[in-house]
């Protein structure tokens, strides 16, 4: 008994050092948001690396795509034009958009700047990515993006938006049909209204 009261002791004083010499550590992401999957490594459609978990700090719409896709992407990256538009008449605010493909391994470099030139989209404000370390199937997973490719080499998938708010927490979601719905266009003004 003896001996192990010094041996806690010793183990006691490990940790405090340990506390008292580690550095701050940056603002903790909330338990419910997008933002604490596991590291994701992102690239823009003008070459920018950038990590998800960096976007936070403001609201904005994340979906996902592939570059290929010749109906629902291309209708889902108008949409999200047009609800910006949107959204700007409204408030006057903006809300960045970030799709991240699905099929990293086709949608390179030069075929989301090809996407993103057909569709006339620019960073900040749309974001097309790919990944490039890190797992797209588990930020599907948690936006509730299914896919599965198809023989061929496209893919069958669901289209979902979603709305974070500034700490990542999904607030709305939208299916990216037809037109703008008022009630996701409410919740992105009140998001953009929050401080």
């Amino acid at each position: 008994m003896l001996q192990r009261r010094p041996m806690a002791l010793f183990a006691l004083m490990l940790v405090s050092l340990a506390v008292v010499a580690a550095p701050p550590s940056p603002a903790r992401v909330v338990a419910d948001s997008v933002y604490a999957i596991p590291t994701l490594a992102l690239r823009d459609q003008q070459g920018q690396r950038f990590d998800f978990a960096s976007l936070r700090g403001e609201p904005r719409l994340v979906g996902m795509f592939y570059g290929s896709c010749q109906m629902a992407c291309p209708l889902e990256i108008e949409y999200l034009k047009h609800l910006q538009k949107a959204v700007a008449a409204r408030s006057g605010q903006s809300i960045p958009v970030l799709l991240v493909s699905f099929d990293p391994a086709r949608d390179d470099l030069a075929m989301l700047r090809k996407v993103a030139g057909e569709h006339r989209v620019r960073p900040p404000a749309f974001r097309l990515a790919r990944a490039e370390r890190g797992d797209e199937g588990m930020l599907a997973g948690v936006l509730g993006i299914a896919y599965r490719q198809l023989p061929g080499g496209g893919f069958s998938h669901n289209v979902r938006v979603s709305l974070l708010d500034a700490q990542g927490r999904i607030v709305a979601t939208t299916d990216a049909s037809g037109r703008p719905e008022p009630a996701f266009v409410q919740a992105i003004d009140r998001a953009l209204a929050k401080p």
